[in-house]
């Protein structure tokens, strides 16, 4: 698969979104820019993490109107695969590509740390390969990270098998005490109705090389890959 990984005015996590999928997992990988028009060919785009544009407005609000993001949208209509990770996931709500929104974080503070998220969907390709009963330790780093969405969307994620990830404790119990953030249902990750689209807010970029001492996250990529090993 050849993935394209967009570099908007403010990502901080591109570099790394490049190195775990080129080096780690052995991927070809098309550096993409927010000025660009077209996607040079690639199968899988992914929006990094960072604070585009200063997060001015609100974060993802002026990267949705990007060059880039037009073929985006173009792209992830005709089904191909986009997978935006905390500003990304931000700037997918703002595109209209995913449902609800990220808000400012409960406690009115950003987070940084590791979280736990246990994997629900079996029928999207970012977690059908993944162990349901497994805790992930994932990091985060947001300040508007706290999932929302009206009653009829999220009754439409949870009928459709769309919410990817939940935040959990290590043993993997969902409960209040292991929500970071106050997102709606501890909810970490959706997918459309299609399932071709991904958001969520923890870093599975950060953890995916075993010098980090850590490769929860790597096992995301590789379920995406469905890679027998993930």
């Amino acid at each position: 698969m050849k993935f394209g990984v967009i570099t908007f005015p403010g990502s901080n996590c591109d570099q790394d979104m490049i190195y775990v999928l080129k080096d780690i997992l052995g991927q070809e990988v098309e550096e993409l820019w927010h000025k660009d028009t077209d996607l040079k060919g690639c199968d899988a785009i992914v929006l990094p993490g960072g604070f585009s544009y200063g997060d001015y407005l609100r974060s993802g609000a002026i990267a949705r109107f990007s060059p880039v993001m037009t073929a985006v949208i173009a792209h992830a209509n005709k089904g191909g695969f986009v997978l935006g990770v905390c500003n990304g996931f931000q700037i997918l709500c703002e595109s209209g590509l995913l449902p609800g929104a990220l808000l400012h974080n409960n406690n009115q503070k950003f987070i940084c740390k590791n979280v736990y998220l246990k994997p629900e969907s079996n029928s999207a390709k970012l977690t059908e390969h993944l162990d349901q009963n497994k805790a992930y330790k994932i990091p985060i780093a947001h300040g508007e990270g706290r999932f929302h969405a009206s009653d009829a969307v999220m009754k439409e994620l949870n009928d459709n098998d769309q919410v990817l990830f939940r935040y959990c404790d290590a043993k993997g119990d969902v409960n209040a005490d292991s929500n970071p953030n106050g997102a709606l249902e501890n909810i970490a990750g959706i997918t459309n109705k299609a399932k071709n689209v991904f958001g969520m807010m923890p870093h599975p970029e950060r953890a995916a090389d075993a010098k980090l001492s850590n490769v929860d996250g790597k096992a995301i990529f590789e379920s995406w890959l469905g890679l027998v090993n993930a």
